[in-house]
C-alpha cells in the first residue's frame, strides 16, 4: 500500500512538473499609440555650472539611437514631430563620498539633466522630469581623467534613464 501511494505521488509530481507552465512578462516600455510615427530629438543643452563640452552633443547622439534602435518610431527634425524631446544638462558635480585614513579615497562624479517632453497628438501627455545618474571614481584621479573613463558609462545610463522615463509604465 505504501508502495503504491509513493508511486502515485510520483507520477502526479511528474506531470505536475512537465506539464505547468509559467507566464511572466516585465512591461517597462509602454506601447507606443499606433498614430506616434516619428519623434525629434532637439540638441539637448548645458546649463549646468561645470560644463563638459563632450557631454551634450554625445547624450543626445546616445538618446536619438536609443530610441530608433529600441522602438519603430522614425527620426525627423521637423517642428511637426509625433514627439519632441529636449532638454538640459542642470547639473554636473562632484563630492567625495569616502574617506580613507583622513583623506578622500573615492569621488562622484553626479550628472542632472532636466527633460521636456511633448506629445504633439496629445497634451495631456507632456511633462517635464529631473533625472540624474552619477559614477564613483578614485580620489587620486583628476576630473579630468576621471571624464576620460566615464563620461561613455554616464551618457548611456543617463540616455537609457531619459529614455525609460519617456517610454515606461512605471
Amino acid at each position: 500500500m505504501r508502495k503504491k501511494k509513493v508511486n502515485v505521488i510520483l507520477i502526479l509530481s511528474f506531470f505536475l512538473f512537465n506539464h505547468a507552465t509559467c507566464k511572466y512578462s516585465f512591461k517597462d516600455v509602454a506601447p507606443i499609440p499606433i498614430e506616434i510615427k516619428n519623434f525629434r530629438v532637439q540638441q539637448l543643452g548645458n546649463k549646468a555650472q561645470y560644463i563638459n563640452p563632450q557631454l551634450s552633443p554625445n547624450l543626445t547622439e546616445k538618446l536619438k539611437q536609443k530610441i530608433i534602435n529600441t522602438t519603430r518610431l522614425r527620426q525627423i527634425n521637423d517642428d511637426d514631430a509625433d514627439y519632441d524631446i529636449s532638454g538640459y544638462i542642470s547639473q554636473y558635480s562632484t563630492a567625495t563620498v569616502n574617506i580613507t585614513n583622513g583623506e578622500s579615497g573615492t569621488n562622484r562624479l553626479t550628472v542632472g539633466f532636466h527633460l521636456i517632453f511633448k506629445n504633439n497628438k496629445d497634451d495631456k501627455k507632456n511633462f517635464e522630469a529631473d533625472v540624474s545618474r552619477n559614477e564613483d571614481f578614485a580620489a587620486t584621479k583628476s576630473l579630468q581623467e576621471a571624464e576620460n573613463e566615464i563620461t561613455e558609462r554616464l551618457v548611456k545610463n543617463l540616455a537609457d534613464e531619459i529614455f525609460n522615463k519617456i517610454f515606461s509604465n512605471w
